[in-house]
């Protein structure tokens, strides 16, 4: 039965990336693309370092996904690269319990679907009508998968409970969107999660960012106009974070271009009246969690190890934390301060993140995301590209080689 049910769930793991093209060589050329300022290879090298670098960091903070940090350094030490995930299964995280090192949560499954989405979109300007139908349909294919069920066994309803569970609260608040039902909406966005800020347009905001290389100001605009599943000032963080990609994604992007993208503000939130712009305060705390850091001791030249220096700026975050870990305003502070801490270094962000804990993975994912378009796929650590391009395809029916050829070559043809 054990084996039927391993071959039932690997089924179902692929069907939920649709019925997807195999994975081919694709040639992109040398040519410079004038309205990029940079060649196909280049943009498809920052497409697939989004894609891979956000899935390293997920695979990085899966094994211990909002664990403590007293409970993380007990069970695995230090961190500093891939785990095996010794843990069970769950909607938002892994969907085959036990999975080797290299394995990814929801963190990715959001980048692929929304990737997916993207390959839909022939203009400049995103629609938000389908961003939302994407997501009802994906979710009313698995209610699909599981009316057809003929299994009398529990496992195979239970594998796509997982898929069900995972996008049951984006359901709610799509089709009421779709519909244009204004209070219907309102309320199902004020119970979404139980009416929590939670971090939803920041699991899919790197791969809006990366439509828009080198334009920060439309991937903001472009990625608020998705925001509609956020809360408050939670909506601008989405974007922020999009535009930071989108910063990135430029081929002679500097760390200060990442930084100087957050000070864009289409949406006006430096107008708001007696609060003012929380996400800016936010950036402003990370930069003086990192500075007061640095006076601890040697920040460790880009490597970040145990010291004075980290355990002073985990004891600030603590100091910030809200009611629960994926609050977005948390989950932007923990990876700003972060980046910002290891000087932007890839490995040495993620290493941060992953050990100071709460929900590691989605802030691992979401700075992996970003750094992963500025750095490129070839500048990424060989041994975590190469194991995580590897188990999301051949384990998890993901194929994030694939999706960055697609998305590439859709993107390319905008230029034509």
């Amino acid at each position: 039965m054990k084996t039927l049910y391993l071959l039932v769930v690997l089924t179902l793991l692929f069907s939920s990336c649709g019925d997807r093209k195999s994975s081919t060589p694709v040639q992109f050329t040398d040519q410079k693309v004038p309205e990029l300022g940079m060649s196909e290879k280049q943009l498809h090298d920052k497409i697939l370092g989004m894609l891979v670098g956000s899935a390293i960091g997920d695979a990085m903070g899966a094994p211990t996904e909002m664990w403590a940090r007293e409970e993380i350094k007990l069970q695995y030490g230090f961190v500093e690269g891939l785990d095996s995930m010794v843990r069970e299964v769950s909607p938002e995280g892994i969907w085959i319990a036990n999975l080797p090192s290299g394995g990814t949560t929801d963190d990715t499954r959001w980048k692929v679907l929304t990737s997916q989405y993207l390959l839909t979109q022939n203009t400049n300007e995103l629609g938000a009508k389908d961003f939302a139908k994407e997501i009802l349909s994906t979710y009313e294919s698995y209610t699909k998968e599981y009316k057809e069920i003929e299994s009398t066994d529990p496992e195979p309803f239970e594998s796509v409970s997982l898929k069900l569970g995972w996008l049951q609260e984006w359901a709610k608040v799509s089709q009421p969107f779709i519909n244009e039902n204004l209070v219907a909406y309102a309320d199902s966005l004020g119970k979404f999660y139980g009416g929590e800020m939670v971090c939803a347009g920041l699991l899919y905001a790197p791969s809006l960012g990366a439509f828009f290389p080198g334009n920060p100001e439309k991937a903001y605009k472009e990625a608020y106009n998705l925001s509609f599943y956020d809360l408050g000032y939670a909506k601008d963080i989405s974007a922020q974070a999009a535009a930071m990609t989108a910063a990135g994604m430029s081929p002679d992007a500097t760390k200060d271009d990442l930084v100087a993208s957050l000070r864009l503000d289409p949406a006006h939130y430096f107008e708001s009246r007696l609060v003012g712009r929380t996400a800016y305060t936010i950036l402003k705390n990370a930069r003086w969690i990192s500075a007061e850091s640095a006076k601890q001791g040697s920040l460790g030249n880009q490597v970040i190890e145990e010291s004075k220096a980290l355990e002073y700026a985990y004891s600030q975050l603590d100091q910030r934390l809200q009611d629960m870990p994926f609050h977005a305003g948390e989950i932007w502070l923990q990876t700003l301060t972060a980046m910002i801490y290891a000087d932007f270094d890839f490995m040495g962000t993620l290493i941060f993140l992953v050990n100071y804990g709460r929900d590691n993975d989605t802030t691992a994912a979401l700075a992996g995301g970003i750094l992963g378009a500025h750095y490129g796929f070839e500048k990424l650590p060989k041994l975590e590209r190469e194991k995580v391009l590897s188990v999301n395809k051949n384990l998890l029916g993901i194929d994030l080689m694939q999706i960055s050829n697609e998305l590439t070559a859709h993107m390319l043809e905008r230029f034509e």
